[in-house]
């Protein structure tokens, strides 16, 4: 080397120096902005400047000619002033996945002219926040010459090899657009290079903040949304299989114990069914042994009470002989008598009657909303006999003619159909012959508590009293019931009706109803309601619940919980309603019989005299 190196040991900002040992320590050092760019001058080839065609790096989009060697502030009495300006509209952008590159858009773009950057371009300034991870981005739009395109920025959709290989050309001069953003980085050595080189000093007074929201919304594309995963309608695999009545707090099953506890339970299913099934052969026993006492007891109808029926309200042991039941031979003749004829109807009653409903129907002139609703209610009378079925049944024509010649009967008093009508029918074919069966329809539905019911919106003040006076019984009867249903706001319209209209026969076995229909025909209303009341003592370990539509679908006789296990125990769904709660003949008037101890025929005939004075 022919020229000797000449080492000046001046003030100097290298990291070097502050590690020298032969160092001034009474040297004073001058901190200013001349003193500073003097020893960036001096100092320029410690800080790894390297020759003009290194200084430009390519990211593969453009170059860059830009000198700056820090992001240090030197004039900062000047930059102060554009800080607080632009630190209002800094906007936060956050971190979603700390390994993802920040790729540059791989759209087509423009190449630039070939004095693009020989023209005095201005470069973007990036102000770091590190402490908000926050990025600005700004550019001196003054100094610009020309438009260039800009370069839009995408969240990393590469592989990460391909976001690696571009991170080294990240920087600010890589985005010489007079429409830029800020943006966060999202990998650490993209914010290590944006911090590697700023605008001169000169240029910084006349710089202006782009941020985010100027951006047009083509310019940043949002990253794919994460996958959600959806849950199909119904149980899982996991629910069906986890155990719903085993507590929370105990281990799962094994699968010796889980297989050991389905074989216990089929078991006891099994044994339920066979107790199930023993029960009823006990029960259907009784009943054949109770028809076949009736059955015996036929002279002694014969001799004592088809002579003069009366007697029975006279001799107590005859009474109590009809309320265990008519016998099947007499049931017909019984009924007529004890019915009666108010009306004094002729034996020609229904020929006309139904010969009026038959021309009324050839022209038209019946009423097709009631002829439907005459129809619907066949449909449901008695499924369990399959006698009324409207293509099958023996006995539909006989019905529906019937309830035809009943509704014009009933036409001449300006009363229409009454659905509900078609069960008392029914039960009257199933005993008389159609005319017989008529007549006794007729003058039994002239009942006065009867009539109340099926007289439409006439009758709704009596129907009303009806309902008083059942409350009255059943608070005087009954107590706990009638708060219960106080409590939850049952009132008696919520069920009487349903059982008095068609007299029991939708809710009860059949054999229940001919025996209350036996009792009722003799006995008059007052045991209309002593039934009903029957009824509800039976249900009554089922009526305490705490919701109140649970309690009414448990008196319509919907009741899921009892539908469910009468399923299980192989029982028919197509009788009265009550029978899945077990309510049958024996049970329902051994609860009649109890109340001999508190019920009074004086108190209902106080009742009826205090709600229905015209009576």
């Amino acid at each position: 080397m022919d020229d000797a190196l000449e080492i000046r040991l001046e003030p100097s900002l290298d990291i070097d120096d502050a590690f020298l040992d032969t160092e001034d320590q009474d040297f004073e050092f001058q901190f200013s902005p001349d003193s500073i760019r003097n020893d960036l001058a001096r100092n320029a080839q410690s800080l790894g400047v390297e020759d003009e065609d290194d200084e430009k790096p390519r990211n593969g989009f453009f170059e860059s000619t830009m000198e700056s060697f820090s992001t240090l502030t030197i004039d900062s009495d000047e930059r102060s002033n554009e800080d607080n300006a632009s630190s209002s509209r800094f906007v936060s952008i956050p971190l979603s996945n700390p390994h993802d590159g920040f790729p540059v858009n791989s759209e087509p773009h423009e190449e630039y002219p070939p004095d693009a950057t020989e023209t005095g371009t201005p470069y973007p300034s990036v102000f770091i926040d590190l402490s908000s991870h926050k990025v600005t981005v700004s550019v001196d739009n003054t100094q610009t010459s020309a438009p260039l395109p800009s370069a839009s920025i995408q969240s990393h959709s590469r592989s990460t090899s391909t976001a690696e290989s571009d991170h080294s050309g990240h920087s600010t001069k890589s985005l010489p657009t007079p429409e830029l953003s800020s943006v966060t980085p999202t990998h650490p050595n993209f914010a290590a290079s944006t911090s590697t080189s700023v605008l001169p000093a000169s240029s910084i007074p006349a710089m202006t903040t782009a941020s985010v929201s100027d951006t047009p919304s083509s310019t940043l594309k949002p990253s794919p949304p994460t996958h959600r995963l959806t849950r199909s309608v119904g149980p899982s695999a996991l629910e069906k299989f986890v155990s719903k009545t085993r507590p929370s707090f105990l281990p799962p099953k094994t699968r010796q114990e889980d297989d050991k506890h389905m074989a216990d339970w089929e078991a006891m299913m099994k044994q339920s069914r066979a107790a199930a099934e023993k029960r009823r052969k006990a029960l259907q026993e009784r009943r054949l042994a109770r028809e076949k006492k009736i059955d015996e007891s036929l002279h002694l109808w014969e001799k004592e009470i088809v002579p003069d029926w009366r007697v029975v309200h006279k001799n107590p042991k005859l009474r109590k002989l009809w309320w265990k039941g008519i016998p099947t031979k007499l049931r017909a003749s019984m009924w007529e008598r004890a019915v009666g004829n108010p009306l004094a109807l002729s034996k020609d009653n229904f020929r006309s009657c139904s010969s009026r409903a038959k021309r009324a129907l050839n022209s038209g002139a019946f009423s097709a909303a009631t002829l439907s609703k005459i129809e619907t209610d066949i449909a449901s009378t008695l499924p369990s006999l399959h006698i009324f079925h409207r293509e099958t049944g023996p006995l539909y024509p006989d019905l529906k003619d019937m309830l035809c010649a009943w509704v014009v009967a009933r036409a001449d008093e300006g009363l229409g159909y009454t659905f509900g009508a078609a069960k008392i029918a029914a039960m009257f074919l199933i005993n008389m012959p159609i005319q017989q069966a008529f007549i006794v329809m007729r003058n039994l539905l002239e009942r006065h508590c009867l009539r109340s019911f099926f007289g439409g919106s006439g009758a709704k003040e009596d129907v009303e009293a009806y309902y008083r006076i059942f409350e009255t019984l059943l608070a005087d009867g009954m107590p706990k019931i009638y708060f219960n249903f106080k409590q939850h706001q049952v009132s008696p319209a919520s069920y009487l009706l349903d059982w008095i209209v068609p007299l029991f026969l939708d809710h009860l076995p059949f054999e229940a109803c001919a025996r209350i229909w036996d009792v009722l025909i003799l006995e008059g209303d007052s045991f209309l309601y002593r039934a009903a009341l029957g009824i509800l003592g039976v249900l009554e370990p089922r009526l305490f619940f705490p919701d109140r539509q649970e309690l009414l679908q448990l008196l319509k006789g919907e009741n899921k919980a009892a539908i469910d296990v009468a399923t299980r125990e192989g029982r028919p769904l197509d009788g009265g309603k009550y029978e899945i709660y077990g309510l049958d003949e024996e049970t329902l008037w051994e609860r009649i019989d109890s109340m001999d101890e508190w019920w009074k025929e004086s108190t209902w005939n106080r009742l009826t005299r205090r709600e229905l004075p015209d009576l």
